[in-house]
Formats: structure tokens, sequence, C-alpha cells
């Protein structure tokens, strides 16, 4: 019986944890939201892009070379 009953207060307990844990706002600070992986993601493809023009106006005009 005695086992039973630490075992039921100790669920209990732990349940209480659980909710005073959900009702507590989150501290969000230092997170990465996903708004800047997607001006990450965004600056990549970017600079992607201007790179791959810049070496396709290199190669061109390197074959304009006599």
């Amino acid at each position: 019986m005695n086992r039973l009953l630490a075992l039921l207060l100790r669920l209990h307990l732990s349940a209480d944890d659980w909710a005073d844990a959900r009702l507590r706002p989150r501290d969000e600070r230092g997170s990465v939201t996903t708004e800047h992986v997607l001006w990450a993601v965004a600056v990549i493809a970017i600079v992607g892009i201007v790179v791959a023009a810049l070496k396709a106006y290199v190669s061109s005009q390197a074959g304009n070379i006599k």
C-alpha cells in the first residue's frame, strides 16, 4: 500500500511541475527565428546569383582574348 501511495504522490507532483512549466511564458531570447533563417537563405541565394553572373561575364570576356 505504501508503494502505491508513493507512486501516486510522485505522479501527482510531476504532473504539477509539468502544468506549471506549460503555463509559464517561454523565454525566447537568443533563439533563431524562422525569419532569420529565411533571410540567411535569401542572402546566400543572392550571393550565388551574383557569383554565377560574374563567372559567366569573366568567362565570356576571356573567350574574346586573342
